[in-house]
């Protein structure tokens, strides 16, 4: 998954997760596990974001440290 697809599913798991407190506030909601379920894949989403994020500045590290020699 690439990063813009990563950036439209977090917006869109965070849409799904304020749907969801707003059913719990009206009473709609029959299954409040779903909260949860939205909340950890917030995580994982996030979670791969900065692997990504902390890989791509390894290598520029190892790039700037392999061009000065």
């Amino acid at each position: 998954m690439d990063a813009g697809r990563l950036n439209k599913e977090l917006d869109d798991t965070y849409r799904q997760l304020f749907t969801l407190h707003l059913q719990v506030a009206t009473r709609q909601l029959q299954n409040v596990k779903e909260i949860g379920k939205a909340k950890r894949k917030v995580a994982r989403i996030k979670t791969l974001q900065r692997q990504r994020e902390l890989a791509t500045l390894r290598q520029a590290q190892d790039a700037a440290a392999g061009g000065g020699r």
